[in-house]
């Protein structure tokens, strides 16, 4: 089986769709005042409202930069549109950096490295 969609949690959906439309370009759908339906995320996905504070240290959505330039911008567009940098990482093969979204939700965005010829 595929996973077919991803599913967060938001106690304002206001700020996730101001976040996530500016930075990513995720396009929203609201299902009434519980839930948001987002598409234009090469997966679609949505955020259930919830007063509880999303866990950190579960499970973890990494999206993809198509470059290094790309991902130095995104980053400075997930700190522009209020979210946290918490971590950055470099490895062999690539590099990436983790954040929060307004509301809690930990995500990460990275790239390959360049091949060098």
């Amino acid at each position: 089986m595929n996973i077919d969609y991803i599913e967060f949690v938001a106690s304002d959906f206001s700020s996730v769709m101001a976040f996530y439309g500016s930075v990513f370009g995720w396009e929203f759908e609201e299902w009434g005042e519980e839930y948001l339906a987002f598409s234009n995320a090469g997966l679609e996905g949505g955020f259930r409202k919830s007063k509880d504070k999303p866990v950190r240290g579960g499970t973890l959505v990494i999206l993809l930069a198509k470059d290094m330039e790309a991902l130095e911008a995104t980053e400075k567009s997930v700190l522009e549109a209020g979210g946290t940098v918490t971590e950055h990482h470099e490895f062999p093969g690539g590099k990436r950096f983790h954040f929060l979204d307004p509301v809690g939700n930990e995500l990460a965005v990275w790239t390959k490295r360049p091949i060098e010829e």
